[in-house]
């Protein structure tokens, strides 16, 4: 089995270890990132559902830093989202300060019951700049 080409995020390496899984992992030219909620530093919930959403964005984006991407270069997106119907319009309002001008990523939304204390999670695919010479 190959070695995973893990990215970790600077100052939240121990965080991911203690939860026992990659941030993400960089495969075939694209960058799988694990699902990012609006966790603070020691991975409790930031309790606002605005302020969450907004801190999910920047977790993710620390992830896409170190890894040398924007989200520019995500091309997937898959949401998360506890009772949709009555936090859809809050999360709406966030999304436009993070998502960036057309053409968006791809998009799948999912209703879910439970997100471990959380209200939102954002798990993407962006595809690694190229290197020099490719």
């Amino acid at each position: 089995m190959n070695q995973r080409d893990v990215v970790f995020p600077a100052g939240r390496q121990a965080l991911y270890e203690r939860n026992h899984y990659s941030p993400a992992v960089r495969s075939q030219g694209f960058l799988f990132v694990s699902g990012q909620v609006g966790s603070r530093e020691d991975g409790s919930p930031e309790p606002e559902l605005e302020a969450q959403a907004r801190l999910a964005f920047v977790n993710l984006n620390a992830i896409l830093t170190a890894a040398g991407c924007t989200f520019d270069d995500v091309v997937d997106v898959t949401l998360f989202i506890v009772d949709p119907e009555s936090t859809l319009d809050t999360l709406w309002k966030v999304l436009p300060e993070f998502w960036g001008e057309a053409p968006h990523p791809t998009l799948t939304g999912i209703g879910v019951t439970w997100l471990y204390g959380f209200h939102f999670e954002i798990k993407v695919i962006a595809k690694l700049p190229a290197s020099p010479g490719e």
